[in-house]
């Protein structure tokens, strides 16, 4: 054996060696994850909702997570919504897609991206979606179609204001015409939320993206995000390359978006439930007894009335 064939195998081992303790599964089932100075216990973040305490970066959450930060744990009522046949045009690339769409039941524990439920704030009923971007990137499909005109419908039929806290990459390309279809689906049911007069919340989250943002994500009564959420349509590279310039600082975070107009707020997520309700409780007209916190400025208070006006 000569000396390059001894360097090679060598390095075939530390990469092997690497592979091993990096695994994404591995990751997964640690008790840590990394933010802006390292490694941080997950125990640590969860107790500061999946915030970081040094950057404040909102780290990306399950539904049930959020669900729990708005409601109480488990303080609300999940619904089973209808699931329409699986890869209807048997799509294939480098793995079928059933062959997915079981992987990432098996990973979230859902039957599709979307979940739905009914909770309260201020003693204001609420039915509310939200998806996982754990479930093929939160991508919509008939049935993450399917799952918001339920919520929608049992919106309209209980009278209660509809609360879509979004994510996602954009429409599934497994389902081609079918996925696009949603679009519309979801715009005509949001129309029909609205000629009954109920409110329609959106808080938009990190990453909302493509048509989830040329459809329901942007057709609320008020905007609502967290800091530092990408809200696009098309990636910020496709745009630069093609209007040849450089693009703003923060150009599609949540910041810059608020300052051009298509957010109302930007609210840290400790401050989601207080900011719900006194919305909620303006839009419907109606006066719970709302704690105010002293951090809360008069600035804020007047965004409030402007963005529910």
């Amino acid at each position: 054996m000569n000396w390059i064939t001894k360097i090679i195998k060598a390095g075939e081992k530390i990469k092997s060696a690497i592979h091993k303790r990096a695994t994404k599964e591995d990751i997964a089932n640690s008790d840590w994850t990394s933010c802006c100075k390292g490694p941080i216990l997950k125990k640590d973040l969860e107790d500061n909702l999946w915030v970081c305490p040094d950057c404040n970066k909102h780290h990306r959450i399950k539904p049930k997570q959020r669900f729990d930060i708005l409601f109480g744990k488990n303080n609300y009522k999940i619904f089973k919504t209808p699931i329409p046949q699986d890869d209807p045009l048997n799509w294939t690339d480098s793995k079928s897609y059933k062959d997915r769409l079981k992987s990432a039941r098996k990973k979230t524990g859902m039957d599709c991206g979307m979940m739905v439920v009914s909770g309260s704030i201020n003693n204001i009923e609420i039915t509310a979606v939200a998806s996982d971007f754990d479930f093929l990137g939160a991508s919509m499909a008939a049935a993450e179609g399917e799952a918001f005109l339920y919520g929608i419908q049992y919106a309209i039929e209980n009278k209660t204001p509809f609360l879509c806290i979004s994510a996602g990459g954009g429409m599934r390309m497994m389902e081609s015409l079918i996925s696009l279809s949603q679009m519309t689906r979801t715009t005509l049911a949001i129309n029909e939320l609205k000629k009954n007069n109920l409110p329609y919340l959106v808080c938009i989250t990190d990453p909302t993206a493509g048509g989830i943002t040329a459809s329901y994500a942007m057709l609320g009564d008020i905007h609502i995000a967290e800091p530092g959420a990408l809200i696009a349509f098309a990636g910020s590279r496709v745009i630069q390359g093609t209007v040849k310039e450089e693009l703003p600082e923060g150009f599609q975070k949540s910041e810059y978006v608020e300052k051009t107009g298509f957010v109302d707020l930007i609210v840290e997520r400790k401050n989601l439930t207080l900011k719900i309700g006194t919305l909620l409780s303006i839009l419907l007209n109606k006066n719970p007894a709302i704690n105010t916190e002293e951090n809360e400025t008069s600035e804020n208070s007047q965004k409030i009335t402007k963005a529910a006006s």
